[in-house]
C-alpha cells in the first residue's frame, strides 16, 4: 500500500480567488515543491498568514454581500459563492490535481455541493440533452437506477455494463458522457480508467470518475485522462460521519462553467458551516486513510483464512481479482471490503454480535461499519453479502471483534 507520493503540491487549485487575499500558500513562497500527501493535506486550500488572523477562516454566514454598482466580480449572492466554499474548493483542487500549477494558472476549478448526490445530478444533467446516450456502470451506486429513471424521462439513452474487465468499452460507441465508478460500490470492481478515457475520447466522448472510495489520496482521476472527477466527500474524504458534501473537479472552462450554472440553478449548495467543517477535517485526510487502508488490508488478509468466508473482494490483496489493474492507478486501496456469508441470518447474527463495529449504511468514517447490503434491494448482491468500512481502531481489537463475531455468528447457527 502506498503512502507518500512525492508529488508537487501547489498553491491554490481553483481560479476564483478570495477577494483582496493572497492566495499563494501559506508559507508566503509562490514556488513549486515536492511534498507529501500528510503536508499537503494539513494546508491545502489556507490563505496567506495575517497576524492575529486565524489560520483557516471562520464560515461566512452570508445570503447577501455589500453590491454598490455593477456587479463585476467578487461575491454578491449566498447561492452562487461563498468565501468558505472557495477555501475549500481550492483545497479539494490542490489534492485532486497537484500539479496544476499556481493558483493564478491553474486550469483546475473544484465546486462543491450539498451532497455527493447533488455532484453527480450536477454533471449528468449539465452535459446530457436529449437524443444524447449515456454510459454507466450496472454494479455502481445504488442510486443510479433512480437517476437513470429519470434520464430515460428526459429522452436520454442509458446504456451500461459491468466495471470489470473494462466492459464499458463494449457499449461507448455514439455515446455523449462515460460514467466510471473504479473501484466499484459494493463489489469492488476496479477498471482501467486510463485506457477507457483514451477510448472515450478517441469517440468524442466525455468521461466522469466517481472518486468517492478512493479519495484523491487513493486515485488521481483527472491524472488518469478523466474530464470530471466527482466524489462524495461525506465518506472518507471527512471522515466523521457527520457532514453531507460533494464535489466536481474539472479541468475544462466551458464544462465547469456548465455544471457551476447548474448548481445555480437548483440550489443544490452546501451550508457554509458544513464547508468549514469539511476543510478543518482535510487536515487529518493523510492520517485517517493510511489507517483505514492499513486497518482494511490487516482485516482482508484475517478473513482470507475463515472458511465461512466467500467471496471476499479488497483490491489491495495481491490475489485480489482487480489488484493489478488497481496497483497500476490508486495509490491506496480504500477502506472498504465486502465479502459474503451463507445465509442472510447468518449476516444478520454477525452484524448483531459486532462490538466495536457500528451496523449502519455508508463509509469512510473513523468508527469501523458493516452492513448487509441486500437489506436495501438494488444491488446485486446476494442476501448474506457483508460490506464492510474499516475505521481508525487499533488493528488488533478490530480484527479480534469481527473474528469474534464470526465465531458466535457461527455458534448460534449450530
Amino acid at each position: 500500500m502506498a503512502c507518500s507520493d512525492g508529488t508537487r503540491a501547489v498553491p491554490g487549485g481553483s481560479t476564483h480567488a478570495v477577494p483582496g487575499e493572497d492566495t499563494r500558500a501559506a508559507s508566503g513562497d509562490d514556488s513549486r515543491a515536492v511534498l507529501g500527501d500528510g503536508t499537503r493535506a494539513v494546508r491545502v486550500g489556507l490563505p496567506a498568514p495575517v497576524k492575529h488572523e486565524p489560520t483557516l477562516p471562520g464560515p461566512v454566514f452570508a445570503a447577501h454581500f455589500h453590491l454598490p454598482g455593477d456587479p463585476t466580480g467578487g461575491y454578491a449572492y449566498g447561492r452562487d459563492e461563498n468565501p468558505t466554499w472557495t477555501h475549500l474548493e481550492r483545497a479539494i483542487g490542490e489534492l485532486e490535481a497537484p500539479d496544476a500549477g499556481s493558483n493564478a494558472g491553474s486550469d483546475v476549478e473544484t465546486l462543491v455541493f450539498a451532497s455527493g448526490m447533488a455532484a453527480i445530478s450536477a454533471v449528468l444533467f449539465s452535459q446530457l440533452r436529449a437524443g444524447d446516450a449515456v454510459v454507466l456502470p450496472d454494479d455502481g451506486y445504488q442510486v443510479l437506477p433512480l437517476v437513470r429513471e429519470q434520464l430515460t424521462a428526459y429522452g436520454i439513452e442509458v446504456r451500461t455494463a459491468p466495471t470489470g474487465d473494462d466492459a464499458q468499452l463494449d457499449v461507448l460507441d455514439g455515446a455523449k458522457l462515460l460514467w466510471i465508478e473504479t473501484p466499484s460500490n459494493p463489489g469492488l470492481d476496479v477498471c482501467d480508467v486510463r485506457r477507457l478515457a483514451e477510448a472515450a475520447h478517441a469517440r468524442g466522448v466525455l468521461v466522469a470518475v466517481d472518486n468517492t472510495l478512493a479519495t484523491p489520496l487513493g486515485q488521481r482521476p483527472l491524472e488518469l485522462g478523466a474530464d470530471f472527477a466527482v466524489a462524495s466527500g461525506t465518506k472518507m474524504l471527512t471522515g466523521h460521519g457527520d457532514i453531507l458534501l460533494g464535489y466536481v473537479a474539472c479541468r475544462d472552462a466551458e464544462l465547469t462553467t456548465s455544471v457551476r450554472r447548474w448548481r445555480k440553478i437548483v440550489g443544490a449548495i452546501p451550508g457554509p458551516m458544513e464547508a468549514w467543517l469539511a476543510h478543518r477535517s482535510l487536515a487529518t485526510l493523510q492520517l485517517r486513510a493510511d489507517r483505514q487502508n492499513a486497518n482494511a488490508l490487516v482485516l482482508a488478509q484475517a478473513l482470507r483464512e475463515r472458511a465461512e468466508v466467500a467471496g471476499l473482494r479488497y483490491p489491495g490483496l495481491p490475489d485480489d481479482p482487480s489488484h493489478k489493474v488497481a496497483a497500476r492507478q490508486m495509490r491506496r486501496f480504500g477502506c472498504v471490503l465486502s465479502f459474503t456469508l451463507s445465509t442472510r441470518e447468518r449476516a444478520e447474527r454477525f452484524l448483531e454480535s459486532l462490538r466495536l463495529v457500528d451496523d449502519a449504511t455508508s463509509f469512510g468514517g473513523v468508527r469501523s461499519t458493516a452492513e448487509r447490503r441486500g437489506r436495501w434491494g438494488g444491488d446485486a448482491v446476494p442476501e448474506g453479502f457483508i460490506r464492510f468500512s474499516a475505521g481508525a481502531e487499533d488493528p488488533d481489537d478490530l480484527v479480534a471483534d469481527v473474528l469474534r463475531a464470526l465465531d458466535e455468528s457461527a455458534e448460534a447457527a449450530d
